[in-house]
């Protein structure tokens, strides 16, 4: 400013009585400093978003600081929904808590006699450990290990044994037969229970395949058979003799060429259908599989582990796999010392441990992946499971990072999502704009919606998908809300 400016100005407010010069200075073009709320003034009411979504049904949403357990805000805190895929995030916590971050699943490979000029005088054993993640190059793995301590025939049979896990036919009765998102759950469970149909048009007819593949190999499987059927609908069909999948496609809906996944019904079988054309592949010729209800006592000549369970539990977080989540839920609760009879008994002893672990006491769980639409949690709770002692250290490592886009600007959370027909859910942490860091969930169901659908409309309903992202984007709006105005 120039010594002349000033001057004249410091005369000019000289010249006018002191209220005339407080009345200059509050003209100043230097705008007022705004309210230290005027983000959480301006941020629309949680009601209103809710409203403008259009759901229907019900909404559950609750943020709390995540380091006291304070709610901030909260609507329909204590209303039960379905919490779909969100409940996976429960179950990593409830098997990694039980049985340790670095617990690995063994499946062995025993012999039931000795070793005699490379002729097994016994049987060998598939016993099964549980393992979510064991595949056909794992199987591969075991039977040239067998081949290395000596193994080139086999006296006896190949038998299969699924150690102390039951076999359930799937995870809930109610989906689709033909999903894959859908198997059983056994103590040894290949390729996540799942069979590779694929199908080509050759010369006005169709040629289908079933197999155990994964990136190395693609054994055929006598254990899972497809024939093509000259219908329009149903698109498949089911039926099992106890020993073979059998299936059926409607001509009219495959088109020229494709693949999907099929879920298996009998994973035992499976398992030991693969396991034999892996020690063939490896010069070791044995019959067809035997299961066997009980574990054979012999000498363990091949095994193989599992990942660690950390990083287990994060997989299922990132691809929300059903079966993986059921077969920690179950290993825990066994651990535990709880029944797994059924997927419904497991759920209520993991329903019990969070009620003592985070003072939940509302929770009801039939499985441990949420896939079974009659499991129910709110909001309030699902946050305290967040906010108990140790859980954002157990959790946030392995939860997946998402982007929010939605307001001002893009921000960071790490997040488990669960979707169902007309039940969507999200939970997770995020550090507000204040660096505070906040622990939510908001779940949107439409049960009487989602109960009136027909099994045969399960996998892609009418509207569904219209109202899924209403939901995912209401999720994102109220992150947005909580990001701006709790500081």
């Amino acid at each position: 400013m120039k010594r002349r400016t000033f001057l004249g100005g410091a005369l000019a407010l000289g010249a006018v009585g002191r209220a005339d010069a407080f009345e200059v200075l509050a003209r100043s073009a230097r705008p007022p400093r705004k309210p230290e709320d005027a983000l959480a003034r301006g941020a629309p009411a949680a009601s209103d978003l809710i409203a403008a979504a259009g759901l229907g049904g019900h909404v559950s949403a609750v943020v709390a600081d995540a380091r006291t357990g304070a709610v901030l805000e909260a609507v329909n805190p204590l209303r039960a929904l379905p919490p779909a895929s969100v409940l996976k995030a429960v179950t990593a916590l409830y098997a990694i808590e039980t049985l340790g971050p670095d617990h690995a699943f063994r499946t062995r490979l025993c012999a039931t006699g000795p070793v005699e000029g490379g002729v097994l005088r016994g049987d060998l054993a598939l016993l099964g450990g549980g393992d979510p993640s064991l595949d056909t190059d794992g199987l591969y793995a075991m039977a040239a290990a067998a081949k290395a301590a000596g193994v080139t025939a086999i006296e006896g049979e190949l038998l299969v044994s699924p150690g102390p896990q039951p076999t359930l036919p799937r995870i809930d009765p109610a989906q689709p037969p033909h999903v894959g998102y859908n198997p059983a759950v056994s103590g040894l469970n290949l390729n996540f229970n799942r069979v590779h149909f694929g199908w080509e048009r050759r010369d006005g007819d169709y040629r289908v395949t079933m197999d155990a593949r994964t990136e190395r190999f693609r054994p055929d499987v006598a254990s899972a058979r497809m024939a093509v059927a000259d219908r329009s609908l149903p698109v498949y069909t089911y039926a099992s003799d106890g020993a073979v999948d059998r299936w059926t496609v409607a001509r009219a809906q495959l088109g020229g060429a494709g693949a999907r996944w099929l879920p298996v019904r009998n994973p035992l079988v499976y398992a030991g259908d693969v396991m034999r054309t892996m020690l063939r592949s490896h010069g070791i010729a044995v019959g067809p599989a035997r299961v066997v209800a009980d574990a054979p006592a012999g000498r363990v000549v091949a095994e193989q582990d599992g990942a660690p369970l950390a990083r287990v539990a994060a997989g299922m977080l990132r691809y929300s796999t059903n079966i993986t989540a059921e077969c920690l839920g179950l290993a825990a609760t066994r651990a535990r010392g709880g029944s797994t009879v059924t997927l419904a008994a497991s759920g209520d002893a993991m329903a019990g441990w969070l009620g003592a672990r985070a003072g939940v006491g509302r929770a009801a769980f039939d499985d441990h992946s949420g896939l079974n639409g009659t499991s129910r949690l709110s909001a309030s709770d699902m946050v305290r499971v967040l906010c108990a002692p140790e859980a954002e250290r157990v959790l946030r490592p392995i939860l997946r990072d998402r982007v929010v886009q939605e307001g001002r600007e893009p921000f960071m959370a790490v997040a488990k999502t669960g979707t169902l027909n007309f039940a969507s859910g999200l939970a997770g942490y995020f550090d507000a704009r204040s660096g505070r860091t906040l622990a939510f969930a908001v779940f949107a169901a439409d049960p009487p919606r989602r109960e009136a659908l027909p099994v045969g409309e399960r996998e892609r309903p009418a509207g569904g998908q219209a109202w899924g992202l209403r939901a995912r984007n209401l999720q994102h709006e109220l992150m947005a809300r909580w990001w701006d105005v709790h500081a």
